[in-house]
């Protein structure tokens, strides 16, 4: 089964920029549709965005405001989340998920996801 390690994760002041990296291993991630969650001790895991296979389809959290991109890049076996203008409320460990291969479609719910990266921390500072 395909194992997820993001990457990237760090501290950053309010208003700047992060990327965020989501490496596949043992699986080829272009047979994967790929989320971005994020998750703040106590609260429920939030969506952030999705991916379909060939990457031509996209979901983004319209909480967000436009603010992050996802992108992958299948030949080099990884995914990425472009972050702008963040915030403090943006502070939160960052999970990179793969449903599983016969699904299609970009999902927003967490349910929909199988497999599990263990996830980066993003500190936004003030």
């Amino acid at each position: 089964q395909v194992q997820l390690v993001e990457s990237g994760g760090g501290l950053v002041q309010a208003g700047g920029s992060l990327r965020l990296s989501c490496a596949a291993f043992g699986g080829t991630l272009s047979d994967y549709v790929i989320g971005w969650f994020r998750q703040v001790p106590g609260k429920e895991r939030e969506f952030v965005a999705s991916i379909s296979r060939s990457g031509r389809s996209t979901l983004g959290a319209g909480s967000l405001g436009g603010r992050f991109t996802i992108s992958r890049d299948n030949v080099e076996n990884t995914l990425y989340l472009q972050m702008g203008s963040l915030k403090l409320d943006d502070t939160a460990d960052y999970y990179c998920a793969a449903r599983d291969r016969e699904s299609g479609a970009p999902a927003t719910r967490h349910i929909d996801y199988v497999y599990w990266g263990r996830g980066t921390h993003v500190t936004v500072s003030s």
